[in-house]
């Protein structure tokens, strides 16, 4: 599905009715009609203006159709941590959703400050943490297996996919040793967003919620840490590369997994921290945009865009 199939104007249709279905199960009542703010080629999002404030529909692509039900397990185990999710269709691909409120983005330019990552990343870890028996049944769901077994072989077909240069090639065989470096430290592989960045998290009334899950799959949970440190907290405020230390981002996420677990969690979080630019680059590449996950693989390869 492309960007042209979103904007068809008899899908639309289709789209409020299913909404106006939903919300009249809900005694909300639609009060205008639906904004389309954003437009990709995996998703588009329309916010909805009700008489009890705007909720929010997305609709994902095949690939991605699971983020409801990923959402649904989250909200039953930590409910603190996702809106409510008012509907759902997982066949679609569609959800409805209660607003979120501002980005993090938003907030931490206006605030000036990145101190709140302090307060999300150990949310975030206990996330993935509480969610560690639902693990088989999310792979059943459809969230994509990437766990360390399966990346040297997905890394040397996404190299060849997109024509990656030699030097890339040539590195295959530093994926296999550093997932068994990472795997002889013995951490469970689990739910892991696999895009964590300040456009992703939302503060509503004090609290911080982590949306966009479409990306998430199963594999080493430090891999966050790649594109929220390195891709994200790395370039502060000014958007400079390097310019802040993420020692302490890092140190808060790891906190929740110190309490269970034995062993140097960081030089853990070290290898990861490289080793999940490959997962991102073989979880987040779409044919026609090579540029971006040549970028990803870089960052593994060279550790710098």
């Amino acid at each position: 599905m492309d960007d042209m199939r979103w904007r068809d104007p008899e899908w639309l249709t289709r789209v409020q009715d299913w909404i106006d279905e939903r919300l009249g199960e809900l005694a909300v009542t639609r009060t205008g009609p639906p904004v389309q703010p954003h437009v990709y080629p995996w998703s588009t999002v329309l916010r909805v203006p009700t008489d009890r404030g705007d909720v929010w529909f997305k609709a994902n692509t095949e690939t991605l159709r699971h983020e409801g039900d990923v959402v649904r397990r989250i909200a039953a185990r930590r409910p603190d941590v996702v809106p409510p999710l008012l509907a759902a269709d997982s066949a679609a691909g569609w959800m409805l959703m209660a607003d979120a409120g501002e980005t993090l983005r938003v907030v931490t330019q206006r605030e000036q400050s990145l101190d709140r990552w302090r307060d999300v990343l150990p949310l975030y870890a206990g996330v993935q943490l509480d969610l560690a028996e639902d693990v088989d049944d999310l792979l059943a769901l459809g969230v994509p297996d990437l766990r360390l077994a399966t990346l040297p072989k997905a890394y040397e077909r996404l190299v060849d996919e997109v024509g990656a240069d030699r030097r890339f090639h040539d590195a295959a065989p530093m994926v296999a040793d550093l997932c068994e470096e990472l795997a002889g430290y013995g951490l469970p592989e689990l739910l892991q967003h696999d895009d964590l960045h300040d456009g992703q998290v939302f503060v509503r009334d004090g609290r911080h919620l982590v949306m966009d899950w479409g990306d998430a799959c199963v594999s080493h949970p430090f891999f966050t840490l790649s594109v929220t440190l390195e891709g994200g907290l790395a370039w502060g405020l000014e958007d400079v590369w390097n310019s802040v230390d993420t020692a302490p981002f890092r140190d808060a996420y790891l906190a929740p997994y110190a309490e269970r677990f034995a062993g140097d969690l960081v030089a853990a979080a070290r290898v990861a921290l490289r080793l999940g630019w490959v997962c991102r680059a073989v979880n987040g590449h779409m044919p026609g945009d090579e540029e971006r996950t040549l970028t990803r693989l870089r960052m593994f390869r060279d550790g710098r865009p």
